[in-house]
């Protein structure tokens, strides 16, 4: 079995670290701000795409990112968090399957979190923003992370808090969990997958239990 991982909201929780470096970047562009809860709607797509919705002109959007990454790289072990059972989910796991993130954010800096979380060494592939031309909801990131991976005869799963995660699931054609950790409701989750936990860990015991009893997924 894979199981893929996205990060902000399905193990993480970087929401503090996400908003304030977006209001960094506004004040160091001498540029309107905009209302946390419109920057944490956006929540899980690209930094690009958040910054257009944002209002910020396509000809500066890069430069408002180049600023994000800048700051971001500072701040992000000093305020980002695991959420609650995130190290139990990904111990737990490991040991009865292979892991692997897939995520938005930049591989680089996702790979400093995990490392600083102890939990690196469990994943044996992640795929940031950079490692993809099209971003999730497209396939490319599952599909690139199950390139590295011998996915020959395994079942794979994509565990996320966002339709974007189920999505790119289903365009890659594996099977998805939702969980309610993080930024996307039950009823959004629901319309892209019917099976949803409240948290990583329960997706993981669910994943476990499927294994063990070799429950055939219709």
């Amino acid at each position: 079995m894979i199981i893929l991982f996205n990060l902000d909201g399905t193990l993480i929780d970087s929401t503090d670290a996400i908003v304030s470096t977006f209001h960094h970047s506004f004040d160091v562009h001498h540029a309107k701000h905009p209302a946390d809860e419109d920057i944490m709607a956006l929540i899980g797509y690209p930094l690009d795409i958040m910054y257009r919705e944002l209002g910020v002109d396509e000809s500066v959007i890069w430069d408002y990112v180049d600023t994000y990454k800048d700051e971001y790289r500072k701040i992000s072990t000093i305020k980002t968090t695991l959420l609650q059972n995130a190290k139990e989910a990904v111990t737990q796991a490991s040991e009865f399957a292979v892991l692997g993130i897939v995520t938005t954010k930049t591989g680089t800096y996702s790979k400093v979190l995990m490392e600083h979380f102890d939990l690196m060494h469990h994943f044996e592939v992640l795929i940031g923003r950079e490692d993809v031309e099209k971003p999730k909801p497209d396939a490319e990131p599952i599909l690139k992370a199950l390139e590295m991976l011998d996915a020959t005869n395994r079942e794979i799963w994509m565990i996320g808090d966002t339709k974007l995660d189920l999505i790119s699931a289903k365009n890659a054609g594996v099977n998805s969990i939702g969980v309610l950790s993080g930024y996307d409701n039950c009823d959004i989750l629901k319309q892209h997958t019917n099976i949803i936990f409240s948290d990583a860990l329960e997706a993981v015991e669910f994943l476990q239990n499927r294994k063990k009893t070799h429950i055939s997924f219709t």
